[in-house]
């Protein structure tokens, strides 16, 4: 099992959303995987926790074929069956399961304020993902918080932030968003079209 990871490196970490698959899912995992993203969080949180564990070994099958390091979302009891080393969860989450999270090597957060990710680091965070900077389908008819905010996520905490929403799966895009002091970027609906 793949459990190397070092989050403070930086560049494109794969989120996946199987309702966006214009293929079958496990294929378009493998099309991901073939990219070499730092890492693939596994976001299917609307699947009953029985179901994502099915599909979660999987997933964490092929990036291990590939040498991707594969982050579970939203189940930690999943994650602690499979024994893996990572987990993202939302805030509220985080904040109410902490001593349980901080039991994986790396226990990431969602955050969408400067307040948010003070407290994210506050509860010992190892990394975050910060959005939504730019428009997207996933946040469909919601304003964009913009690169100022990402800015100031970035300059308040001291662990590595990750740019999500509207993220073009490049190394440019990595640069830009590095400008404002993130680490790298998360990309989903695009990934999701690899």
């Amino acid at each position: 099992m793949h459990d190397n990871m070092e989050m403070s490196r930086g560049g494109i970490i794969a989120v996946t959303n199987r309702h966006l698959c214009s293929r079958p899912y496990l294929e378009q995992v493998e099309r991901i995987c073939l990219r070499h993203p730092l890492a693939l969080i596994v976001r299917e949180k609307d699947l009953a926790e029985e179901a994502y564990e099915r599909l979660l070994c999987e997933v964490r099958d092929i990036c291990d074929a590939y040498d991707v390091f594969c982050i579970p979302h939203t189940y930690m009891e999943a994650a602690e069956r499979l024994r893996s080393c990572a987990v993202h969860l939302p805030l509220p989450l985080f904040r109410s399961c902490r001593d349980r999270a901080l039991r994986f090597r790396w226990a990431g957060t969602s955050v969408h304020s400067v307040q948010e990710a003070l407290e994210a680091e506050a509860l010992g965070a190892a990394y975050m993902t910060a959005g939504h900077v730019f428009s997207t389908d996933c946040k469909r008819g919601v304003l964009p918080r913009g690169t100022g905010f990402l800015k100031g996520v970035c300059e308040a905490v001291n662990v590595p932030v990750y740019a999500i929403g509207g993220m073009q799966g490049t190394e440019t895009c990595v640069r830009e968003m590095s400008a404002f002091g993130a680490s790298g970027i998360c990309v989903m609906s695009e990934c999701m079209r690899w």
